[in-house]
């Protein structure tokens, strides 16, 4: 799940009737959301130092990110050719690229098929069947039980949904001492509690574009009042779930005291859009900024307090 928006691309890019190659290959490359996936990997690779308490070996780390990186271009392609009539109805969205016309429909089913099996072949021969299997979950969760159920019919899709971006922890961990651990489900636990405020203050201030696409969105559902009040408790949980962390690392104060930092200054902004009586585009846009920052940041402090 991870970062919302995407780049867009767009097909009115010709030459001699014909759309420019370097327009259709960026389409193809859009389809697999690279800057979602490179997020995911990050996640991935922290793990993986936590779990070795230092660097991974080369081939490991390469392996273990490659096919987590298929799988996650995978889920990527067959999201977009499922969402392809609501793409085509948001302004965020329209110019993706199905709705632009660079891409055919099934093509991107081929794509996304077809990556999800190659992950399965890499991890399965070349890392554990351990990985394989919590890489696969994570493909499955997300482009079947979020894109094909959840997203249009609750608006607790992107709750339930988080999920789906939480796997690559599991992964990491997985890819590097063949079983889980407490800390890899902490750092689940993480991203899953991160997830709602990250997409409800996007969705406040694209309420009209959900409301437009006939996509629940708990704004467009439940109203801007109720989604805010969600996302405080979501914060709060999502900081104190942080904390369990603190046994997988050595600088143990540090992390602590960094973690709990950088979690009150987005619990404070999540606060601070509850307490505001009207609508503030401007500080929704703050706050889902905000969450782009703060896990990235969280993940690079629990990966130098593991190798301190």
């Amino acid at each position: 799940m991870g970062f919302a928006k995407q780049p867009s691309v767009t097909g009115k890019s010709e030459v001699f009737g014909y759309p420019d190659v370097r327009a259709v290959a960026k389409a193809y490359i859009a389809l697999t959301k690279p800057r979602i996936m490179l997020f995911l990997l990050f996640t991935a690779y922290c793990a993986m130092v936590v779990a070795q308490a230092g660097i991974p070996d080369l081939r490991t780390t390469l392996v273990g990110l490659g096919g987590l990186a298929l799988s996650s271009g995978g889920g990527a392609a067959l999201n977009m050719w499922y969402d392809r009539d609501i793409d085509a109805v948001m302004h965020r969205t329209a110019n993706r690229p199905i709705p632009s016309g660079l891409v055919k429909p099934w093509h991107a089913l081929a794509i996304g098929v077809g990556l999800g099996a190659l992950s399965c072949v890499v991890l399965a021969l070349w890392c554990n069947l351990l990985a394989t299997s919590l890489s696969m979950a994570g493909y499955l969760y997300y482009a079947v039980i979020y894109t094909m159920w959840l997203k249009r019919k609750t608006p607790q899709n992107i709750v339930i949904g988080g999920g789906a971006g939480a796997f690559p922890p599991l992964v990491g961990w997985a890819a590097v001492t063949g079983h889980q651990s407490f800390a890899a489900w902490a750092m689940f636990a993480v991203i899953f509690l991160w997830t709602p405020a990250h997409f409800w203050a996007l969705a406040l201030y694209k309420n009209e574009d959900y409301a437009r696409a006939g996509i629940p969105m708990m704004p467009v559902v439940r109203g801007a009042r109720t989604t805010k009040r969600q996302m405080v408790i979501y914060t709060a949980l999502m900081v104190m779930a942080s904390w369990i962390l603190v046994g997988a690392v050595r600088e143990q104060v540090f992390y602590m005291i960094a973690a709990t930092g950088i979690g009150c200054v987005f619990l404070r902004l999540t606060i601070c859009l509850l307490r505001r009586q009207t609508d503030d585009e401007g500080l929704a846009k703050q706050t889902f900024f905000l969450s782009l920052i703060y896990l990235p940041a969280v993940f690079a402090v629990m990966v130098v307090c593991a190798l301190l």
